[in-house]
């Protein structure tokens, strides 16, 4: 991933990528684990996804506000993970959208794909509960 790639996506999203993110986007342009899940969506599924979730429109209503999360990744099933942005954090936590909660996971990045990624850690695709 070059850093053009990333100033644009960045321009796009109106704000900074965290840099640990941003690391991780460098060395391997998105992560997938061995059941085929993005455990880390590539730069431009990233930039998709916020865009859509921050636009308010599709879940106007039915979900709190997303403004503070950057989406990055997903479970396979509907869950999706994100560090919390405003105000930075290096957290990771995953929003359930089924209940529409939002539940710590992880305190880094680093962690949150040692967790994700361990061989043991698929449990239906709920490896964090």
């Amino acid at each position: 991933m070059d850093e053009a790639a990333l100033r644009d996506a960045e321009r796009r999203l109106g704000r900074r990528l965290p840099g640990s993110l941003a690391d991780v986007l460098r060395e391997n342009g998105g992560v997938v684990d061995a059941y085929g899940t993005d455990v880390v969506w590539p730069l431009e599924r990233i930039v998709e996804e916020n865009l859509l979730f921050w636009s308010g429109e599709a879940f106007a209503g039915l979900c709190m506000p997303f403004d503070p999360l950057l989406f990055f990744g997903d479970n396979g099933g509907g869950d999706q993970f994100a560090l919390v942005v405003r105000p930075e954090r290096n957290d990771v936590f995953v929003w359930e959208h089924e209940t529409d909660s939002r539940v710590w996971v992880a305190g880094t990045i680093d962690e949150y794909l040692r967790r994700a990624l361990a061989e043991d850690g698929d449990a239906g695709g709920d490896w964090w509960r």
